[in-house]
């Protein structure tokens, strides 16, 4: 079956060298650190919405008290 989507391991080496050709040796590791970091701030802010949205639910599902 064939799939036109599909990178295979001969385009991958490709886009290495592409990148590596365009960005040199020295900038590669600042801009993988800046991918790095921009993957931690967008799993922080989803585990931080997560959070919020299950305190939420949790609020408005807790049964409320009547005075009597």
């Amino acid at each position: 079956m064939f799939i036109p989507c599909a990178i295979g391991y001969g385009q991958i080496i490709v886009i290495v060298l592409v990148v590596i050709l365009l960005f040199g040796g020295k900038k590669i590791p600042e801009l993988m650190r800046g991918v790095g970091r921009g993957v931690k701030e967008f799993k922080d802010a989803v585990n931080k919405d997560y959070t919020a949205e299950e305190t939420k639910s949790g609020q408005e599902s807790a049964p409320k008290k009547e005075d009597e």
